[in-house]
């Protein structure tokens, strides 16, 4: 019987592990020295809360699904529903290849072809990777289309470092600035961290704060949370906003369980807005990276 997520792609080196699967080309689970560093899901499970996916041609939410690009008025389907947004792109649910699968790597390909609101031809390599400095993850789009194409990326991995809630974990954020959303999750402005909530410039706990927050003025390129055991997911500078999501909306025996530490290349609704939205012209790539590190915790 085939898994709910496809073919499983097993990667290790020394004492790191991790699976990525061919729905989405997702990672369905990491470990280290045995212990998760992931918030994952099993293997006679379907991802869910966007657990390990990739987030492209879009990471986060559009409002209403509608965009102008070019002359072109475009809408994509809405796939948040209760919110009336298009969420977190279009390869999610789509098979992936694996292109290459070695001892401690594997790379995932697919071609991501015009459909309504998204009229372009994308083609996507994802090269998973562990060593002995953790897991790193290279995404490279290139724009097969005869006409330039909107897009963005993000990551959605859940991140675990032995408390049973985050509330019991401490944070560090290196964000200057944080988001605020409207009822729908849609940006409605920007407030400076300092004096609220949200500034975690320096590590503290998390307690019973509810975040669903997107942070950008990153003064460094690595998010931590430290517990028992420590995760750094860390970026290159390719990844301007940082998604913290602590699960609240989750199934109940999901919630803040782990945190996901979401590497963005652009805001939500930046198909609308334009901040941050790269434009690829034909034959251009571009690839981004991030990754995770677990060590020791406090």
């Amino acid at each position: 019987m085939t898994p709910p997520s496809g073919a499983q792609y097993r990667i290790a080196s020394g004492d790191q592990e991790a699976t990525v699967v061919g729905v989405g080309a997702g990672l369905r689970a990491y470990t280290v020295a045995g212990e998760p560093v992931l918030d994952g899901y099993e293997v006679d499970e379907m991802a869910s809360g966007g657990r390990g996916q990739l987030l492209v041609p879009w990471p986060n939410r559009i409002r209403d699904g509608k965009y102008r690009f070019g002359d072109a008025d475009l809408q994509l389907a809405l796939t948040e529903p209760s919110r009336h947004n298009a969420s977190h792109g279009l390869v999610r649910w789509a098979n992936w290849t694996a292109a290459t699968h070695g001892p401690d790597r594997v790379v995932m390909e697919m071609t991501l072809h015009p459909q309504p609101g998204y009229p372009f031809t994308v083609a996507l390599s994802v090269e998973y990777r562990v060593d002995v400095a953790g897991l790193s993850v290279a995404t490279t789009a290139t724009n097969v289309s005869d006409r330039p194409c909107p897009y963005g990326a993000g990551a959605h991995p859940y991140v675990t470092v032995g408390t049973d809630l985050v509330d019991d974990a401490d944070l560090l954020v290196p964000a200057g600035t944080f988001l605020e959303v409207d009822d729908r999750g849609i940006p409605s402005g920007s407030t400076p961290v300092d004096g609220t909530p949200y500034d975690f410039r320096r590590p503290r706990p998390i307690g019973d704060l509810v975040l669903d927050t997107a942070f950008t003025d990153l003064a460094g390129a690595q998010a931590v949370l430290d517990g028992p055991r420590r995760a750094t997911v860390w970026w290159d500078d390719s990844y301007r906003w940082l998604m913290v999501f602590t699960g609240d909306t989750l199934d109940p025996a999901r919630r803040r369980r782990g945190l996901a530490l979401e590497p963005m290349t652009c805001p939500p609704n930046a198909f609308v807005t334009g901040e941050g939205l790269r434009i690829l012209e034909p034959e251009e790539s571009w690839t981004t990276i991030w990754g995770i590190a677990a060590g020791s915790g406090r």
